[in-house]
């Protein structure tokens, strides 16, 4: 059974979980005809606090991270009902490089500016980690949840959560820290250009 996670709360990953899927749901409201595209995307950060590379941010112009340790599943571009996942992430720990000491995985609108999105529009978000037994299970048995219960009336970009590496073993950190500029907010955040 999967442990519901509160803002704040840290949890250790099962030491055994090789593979994890990390899943990202929501549900949109429709806005002046305008459909809401929201995109999931991942930053692998080194000890500064930074992305060392152009290719440690992985989202839907760059699906993989370097040695295929983090790959993003493809960009849905509707959106759902909130019950089930619209975006995928799956995490192979072994392959992460002993440099990188932290994952970010966020969510943004897309174009929200020029639509006038936000997500005080958008409710029923979670994410789930689940572990994966090998790389043809697709669905994996669930670890934990996080669902977003707080309100972002102007927020167009969250970085819900952080995985991150702790005496050897990998944590869980429930984040759910808004941003208003979008995605470049967070390229920049984490030292890269837009």
């Amino acid at each position: 059974m999967a442990i519901n996670l509160q803002k704040g709360q840290r949890v250790t990953l099962d030491n055994s979980m090789k593979l994890a899927l990390v899943g990202l749901g929501w549900q949109t409201n429709q806005y002046d005809g305008v459909d809401f595209d929201l995109d999931a995307s991942a930053f692998l950060i080194g000890a500064n606090g930074k992305c060392l590379r152009d290719e440690d941010f992985i989202f839907y112009g760059n699906l993989n991270s370097r040695n295929n340790a983090v790959v993003h599943q493809g960009d849905e571009v509707k959106g759902g009902d909130g019950n089930s996942d619209d975006e995928q992430i799956i995490i192979d720990f072994t392959k992460i490089p002993p440099e990188i000491e932290k994952i970010a995985v966020c969510v943004s609108i897309y174009d929200a500016e020029n639509n006038h999105q936000n997500f005080g529009q958008v409710s029923s978000a979670y994410i789930r980690v689940a572990k994966l037994a090998n790389e043809f299970d697709t669905v994996g048995e669930d670890q934990l949840r996080f669902d977003l219960a707080e309100e972002f009336s102007i927020e167009t970009a969250l970085v819900i959560c952080e995985i991150y590496r702790h005496n050897g073993e990998w944590k869980f950190n429930a984040v759910a820290q808004g941003y208003q500029g979008g995605l470049a907010t967070i390229v920049r955040n984490y030292g890269l250009q837009c």
